[in-house]
C-alpha cells in the first residue's frame, strides 16, 4: 500500500464570511464570498480586492473573451460580468433547479454548472451545460448532490465530486458538450463528503472533504497520495496557482448547515506548497 504524505498549510488571508469557488486567474487568486455578496481576488502577498458586488456568488469561470461567469448558491442564477466588474447579463434557470452552485468553463467556452433540484425525497442533482448566451440544457441527472467540477488534462473528461455519494465521478465529454455515462474516479468511503476540487498536471485531483476537515489528493482508482488536515472548520475547496502553479490554496469555512442558510460563517484561506503544478482546471 502506498503511504500517504501529510502536507502542512500556512495562513494566507482571513476576514471573509463564507469562501467558495477559488480559481487562479490573471496572476491572482479569485474566490467568492456569497453571504457578503462579493467576488474577490488576492495577490500572492495576500492583498485582497473586491472585484464584483454580487449576492449569493458561488462558482466562477471565464469565457474565452474574458467575460466572468458567476453562479449563485441558494438561487438558480448565472451572471455574466465584464472586465470592469459590471454585470452585463443575468440568467434565471429556476425552471431547471432550486439552486445552482459550482461551475467550470471548458476550453471551448461552454460552461458546466451544478443544478440542485428540491423534491419530496430531498435534494437531487444534475449538471447543466451553459452556452455563451446563458441558455442551459441538462446533461446529467440523478446525482447525489454534485459539487466541485474540473477537467482532467486531456480536456475531454469532466471530474465531478458527488457530495452525498462520497465519491468522484468521471464523465466523458462529447464534441457537442454532452456528457456520457460516468465511471468512478475515486470512492472516498462513507464518512467523506467531497466538496470543491482542482486538477493537477498529472491528473491527480485535490478535493476538500468538508465535514471531516481534510483536503486530499487522489488519483484515478481512488489512491490517496497526500493529505492536509485543518484544525477547525469545513475543508471547502482547493485551487492550484501562484507564479509556478505549485501553491495550493485552501478555502476553509467555520459554519453549520443551519448557519450557512442564515449567512452566518467565518472563512479563511490557507496555502501550501506542492510538487505537481495545476492543470488549469477549474
Amino acid at each position: 500500500m502506498t503511504s500517504i504524505e501529510a502536507v502542512g498549510a500556512a495562513p494566507f488571508i482571513d476576514g471573509i464570511v463564507y469562501g467558495e469557488g477559488p480559481r487562479w486567474h490573471g496572476d491572482r487568486l479569485w474566490f467568492t464570498d456569497g453571504p457578503a455578496g462579493r467576488v474577490c481576488s488576492a495577490g500572492e502577498a495576500g492583498d485582497v480586492k473586491v472585484e464584483v458586488d454580487l449576492p449569493r456568488a458561488s462558482g466562477l469561470g471565464w469565457l474565452p473573451d474574458g467575460t466572468l461567469v458567476v453562479s449563485a448558491l441558494f438561487a438558480a442564477q448565472l451572471h455574466h460580468v465584464d472586465p470592469r466588474g459590471q454585470v452585463q447579463a443575468a440568467y434565471d434557470v429556476s425552471h431547471l433547479a432550486w439552486s445552482t452552485n459550482d461551475l467550470v468553463v471548458a476550453p471551448d467556452g461552454r460552461s458546466y454548472v451544478d443544478l440542485y433540484i428540491a423534491g419530496k425525497e430531498g435534494i437531487t442533482g444534475g449538471i447543466g451545460l451553459v452556452d455563451t448566451d446563458g441558455t442551459v440544457r441538462v446533461v446529467a441527472t440523478g446525482l447525489a448532490m454534485p459539487n466541485g467540477l474540473g477537467f482532467l488534462p486531456d480536456e475531454s473528461t469532466l471530474v465531478v465530486s458527488e457530495t452525498n455519494g462520497s465519491r468522484l465521478l468521471a464523465f466523458p465529454v462529447a464534441a457537442d458538450g454532452s456528457l456520457g455515462t460516468p465511471t468512478g474516479f475515486a470512492d472516498l468511503g462513507p464518512n467523506r463528503h467531497p466538496d470543491g476540487l482542482c486538477v493537477d498536471a498529472e491528473g491527480g485531483v485535490w478535493v476538500g472533504c468538508y465535514d471531516t476537515g481534510e483536503f486530499l489528493r487522489v488519483e484515478a482508482g481512488g489512491a490517496i497520495t497526500h493529505l492536509i488536515e485543518v484544525d477547525r472548520g469545513w475543508a471547502v475547496a482547493p485551487a492550484l496557482g501562484g507564479h509556478d502553479g505549485r501553491t495550493l490554496y485552501l478555502v476553509v469555512d467555520e459554519t453549520t448547515h443551519e448557519d450557512l442558510l442564515a449567512g452566518k460563517s467565518t472563512g479563511r484561506i490557507l496555502q501550501a506548497r506542492v510538487d505537481v503544478p495545476g492543470a488549469g482546471s477549474p
